[in-house]
């Protein structure tokens, strides 16, 4: 994005946008029950440096997850304890990379050990193989070899991790904010 108009300057605009998810469907999604809680602008994105900026918001919804805080209602014409939880985030591969940690880049990216990647002839690009085996055994997908990669696809997808799995991946986890 370019907000000050000269298309030779390259600038990253990182909107922060909260959203009420327990209203109706057609509702929450309205302009007017967006909430900007922030705004990040710099020359370049910020990186694994984006929890320094978003360590505030964090604060503010422990603080409206654990105590909750007073709020009035215009309609009851009355106040009451507000709780809220952050209940997901929708972001772009690299904010997705930033937030979770994970390598959203290279041959091992997201699926760790069970990637099937590649790396292009004539590039530098490293593309990811292997989708059709979440398809169902039967689909047409799985038996084209020409359209693909010269391979049909008899193996299934992997199997799912179980809870114990992932405390253990995660378990030991040291997490340092910032630089």
């Amino acid at each position: 994005m370019n907000p000050f108009g000269n298309m030779s300057t390259n600038h990253s605009s990182w909107p922060i946008l909260l959203v009420i998810y327990n209203f109706p469907p057609g509702l929450c999604m309205k302009r007017k029950y967006m909430m900007l809680s922030m705004m990040i602008f710099s020359p370049k994105q910020p990186g694994n440096d984006i929890d320094v900026y978003i360590c505030p918001l964090f604060e503010d919804l422990k603080l409206m997850w654990n105590q909750g805080v007073e709020v009035f209602d215009g309609f009851a014409n009355e106040t009451f304890k507000l709780h809220a939880m952050l209940f997901c985030t929708i972001n772009d591969f690299p904010a997705y990379g930033n937030l979770s940690g994970y390598s959203v880049k290279g041959h091992k990216a997201l699926c760790e050990e069970d990637t099937a990647s590649q790396q292009l002839k004539h590039g530098r690009k490293t593309i990811y193989l292997r989708h059709r085996r979440f398809l169902r055994s039967h689909h047409p997908y799985r038996r084209l070899k020409k359209a693909f990669n010269g391979h049909q696809k008899a193996r299934g997808p992997p199997t799912p991790l179980t809870g114990v799995e992932v405390y253990e991946k995660v378990n030991n986890i040291d997490h340092t904010f910032g630089k």
